[in-house]
């Protein structure tokens, strides 16, 4: 598997921890070895690991939080990093995100999420 097709298998995970609401799952996939950053729509910036987990738990733990999706998922390799823009389907809006992957232990972790919303969002290719 190349390191685009790692980044966008590392990035379905991501919305699948999401989706499970698992933060086990979202903590795992998050790095721990390199500089993160977290920008969540209307949020401001995240850039240390425990408060970025912290706010994903309090997210995922949200028994109001609405299931999410996405589409679109192209990867960008950027020397050592893979940088995925896809677009997210929650209810009733989308937003566009760019989720940043480097690679630490053979895994390819997140350091960098950042979503705002889509004003024209393009359909489903």
């Amino acid at each position: 598997m190349d390191r685009e097709e790692r980044a966008l298998f590392a990035n379905e995970a991501f919305y699948l921890a999401f989706s499970e609401k698992s933060v086990a799952a979202m903590d795992r996939l998050w790095a721990k070895d390199n500089p993160t950053l977290c920008v969540h729509p209307g949020w401001p910036a995240l850039i240390e690991r425990d408060d970025i987990i912290d706010k994903w738990r309090l997210i995922l733990n949200n028994p109001d939080q609405p299931g999410i999706d996405f589409y679109n998922a192209i990867a960008h390799c950027v020397s050592d990093v893979v940088y995925v823009t896809c677009y997210e389907q929650l209810t009733g809006s989308v937003c566009v995100a760019t989720n940043g992957f480097i690679e630490e232990d053979d895994e390819f972790v997140m350091f960098h999420h950042h979503a705002g919303p889509c004003a024209s969002p393009p359909s489903r290719f």
